[in-house]
């Protein structure tokens, strides 16, 4: 089995929680289990109902669906942006870069 593939984002926006400052998240590919429940046209398409739902179960450290909903929408985007890239095969990926 490979080894997980992670995605650091920094966000323009940081959480708060108390006394805690979250202001990047690590990304980890997910598995085909962990979109359970989600649609992949959902997820490619960069729906908000979908990036909350999957967010919370690879991001690091843990977040909650509250949290995803109060991030900022840019912050938001560029999370989605490499949820999306997480979906692509190599070659598609290789593909998209090339343009």
């Amino acid at each position: 089995m490979s080894e997980p593939i992670f995605r650091t984002v920094a966000l323009d926006t940081p959480i708060i929680r108390g006394e805690t400052t979250i202001d990047s998240l690590q990304l980890r590919k997910p598995r085909s289990g962990e979109l359970r429940g989600l649609s992949l046209v959902d997820l490619g398409q960069l729906k908000v109902d979908a990036l909350k739902k999957i967010v919370p179960r690879i991001a690091i450290p843990s977040i909650t669906e509250a949290d995803v909903d109060n991030l900022d929408p840019a912050d938001l985007l560029a999370i989605g942006a490499e949820i999306g890239s997480f979906l692509l095969q190599k070659s598609q990926r290789a593909d998209v870069l090339d343009q």
